[in-house]
This record gives C-alpha cells, structure tokens and sequence, in this order.
C-alpha cells in the first residue's frame, strides 16, 4: 500500500503545478449565442482567433449604469452594462485602435485611450429593459455625454456604434 502511494504522489503533484500554471482569468467559451466578438490583438482568446462573448459572460462582469441625454432621442435614458475597458480586459485586449463593427457594417473608429479615460460602456439595456436588435441593440457603445461638455460633441456620437457586433483592436 505503501508504495502505491509514492508512485501515484508525484503524478498528483505534477497535476497541481500544470493547475498553477494555468491562467486563473482564462476566457471561458461562450455557451450562448456570440453576441460579441473581440479579434486582433487580444491576449486571451476562447475561439482560435478571437475572444467570443455571450451575453451571459458580459452579464457576469461588473455592471454600470448612468442617465444621459443623447442626440438620438427625445429624453434622457438609463444605460447599463458593462465598462469597455473590462470587456477588453477580460480579452486581455492591447493597442492603440478600436475598430467597431456594427450589424450593419457601420464602422467607427474609437481610440483604445477613450477606455480608460471616459466610463464608456457596452450597453446591453436602456431604461432597464433589453435591446432590442430593431432599436439599437444587442450592444450599444455610449459614453456618458453628461459628465463632460468634450463628450457633446459629433466626434464623439460618431465613435458610438449601436447594434454593435465585433470590436477589432489593432
């Protein structure tokens, strides 16, 4: 008996180090439909070249929330979701350019320091009800207009893609 254990022990302990070694943040695989694909430079992938999320893994991040008044509606509304710069985190996501690809194939260009300076959010709900695809949904790029004048600008708007679908990082 004894001897069984030392020649199963150092199995058991090669298993634990390979488990260490392992990155504890790895990008699990999206088990929903993809609603949003990350590719370029992106350090964690979960397909073999991008990082894929469902709605579930975006859900899972921390969740913010403002009001702000946009130049596309009426009234101010309430947008939640999370940060860019988490979703990009989790991706591990590294450069200076952020290509957004709507469903519709609008494209924007969006610096990556936008990020990082400005609580930019992937929204994911307005007023706290859904997105719907047909209004500007599943995901909508929105900064919080409110908290800068410098963010009431077309500059701006313009890099705010709704019905987003992939960001590409270059």
């Amino acid at each position: 008996m004894r001897l069984a254990i030392f020649r199963v022990f150092p199995a058991l302990i090669a298993a634990a180090v390979l488990l260490m070694a392992l990155p504890a943040s790895a990008l699990q695989p999206a088990t929903g439909k993809v609603i949003l694909t990350i590719g370029g430079n992106v350090g964690d992938k979960n397909t073999s070249n991008a990082a894929a999320f469902d709605m579930a893994m975006l859900e899972k991040l921390p969740q913010r929330s403002f009001t702000t008044m946009t130049p596309w509606d009426k009234h101010p509304i309430k947008f939640t979701g999370p940060l860019l710069r988490d979703v990009l985190a989790a991706a591990k996501a590294t450069g200076t350019t952020i290509k957004a690809v709507a469903l519709n194939d609008y494209q924007s260009s969006v610096p990556l320091d936008d990020a990082q300076k400005f609580d930019v959010i992937l929204a994911h709900k307005m007023n706290d009800a859904d997105i719907p695809v047909k209004t500007k949904g599943p995901l909508f790029i929105v900064y919080p207009y409110e908290t800068k004048s410098e963010l009431r600008s077309t500059v701006y708007y313009e890099r705010s893609a709704w019905q987003l679908k992939s960001l590409m990082i270059e």
